[in-house]
């Protein structure tokens, strides 16, 4: 394996630095304030999600883990600033991929993405809950965490994350997580179902887990509205 400093920290180009606003982590892994008060929650990997800064402020206990966090602040800010707007060209091209419910158009979506940047962004600066790792390894001890929440990660790129590296890193998911695991959505960019799913709920069931695929109030991508819910056994 690559040290980090040789596989990460001159790698800022290979960082997408976007992320996904408190609101819109509720949405997606159908959570309330309720379920999460008195947990520790761990967000793998949170990028520039604002869940981690928004949730500390209204009284949760969230940590956030993600291989941009090798980076410093600044330069984090700055490529997220590029990513939004490159991202919102693409999203101009692929309008009738997704769904405009919950945006109502690309100005709606471009706000809620630098949002969440902001809200990260200036929640990193003070904060010492933003932990860098590298996957499939993370640096935390065995149960340490309650609930952990995954999202836009495993199974979405499964075109350059094989089944070999989504085993190895849902093992270390489970070997940091006490309770229940939360992981959206199950598509890849395409909007297809990830292919080895079945696969996968067998190896966790296998392992003790109960395991569901559940409907979510949030669909942006097409067909990416569902999450799977994984509960540890004792």
């Amino acid at each position: 394996m690559n040290k980090v400093g040789e596989s990460t920290k001159l790698d800022l180009e290979r960082v997408v630095f976007i992320g996904r606003t408190y609101e819109e982590y509720m949405d997606m892994f159908s959570l309330s304030e309720e379920k999460l008060q008195g947990k520790k929650i761990l967000d793998c990997p949170a990028g520039a999600c604002s869940f981690t800064a928004v949730g500390n402020k209204s009284g949760l206990n969230v940590t956030a883990c993600d291989i941009a966090y090798f980076h410093s602040n600044e330069a984090l800010k700055n490529k997220g600033l590029q990513d939004i707007e490159h991202a919102m060209e693409h999203m101009e091209k692929a309008k009738s991929n997704y769904k405009w419910d919950y945006f109502n158009n690309i100005e709606g979506l471009r706000t809620h993405r630098l949002n969440a940047l902001y809200d990260c962004s200036n929640d990193m600066k003070s904060s010492e809950r933003y932990i860098p790792v590298t996957l499939p390894s993370l640096p935390f001890n065995n149960k340490e965490f309650d609930i952990l929440l995954s999202a836009h990660f495993l199974f979405m790129y499964a075109d350059r994350l094989d089944f070999k590296f989504h085993i190895e890193t849902l093992s270390e998911l489970l070997r940091v997580t006490k309770e229940e695991i939360r992981i959206f959505p199950l598509v890849n960019l395409e909007g297809n179902r990830y292919e080895y799913l079945d696969e996968i709920i067998s190896y966790l069931t296998d392992n003790g887990c109960s395991v569901e695929e559940v409907i979510v109030p949030y669909e942006f991508q097409t067909n990416a509205n569902s999450m799977l819910k994984i509960r540890l056994g004792k």
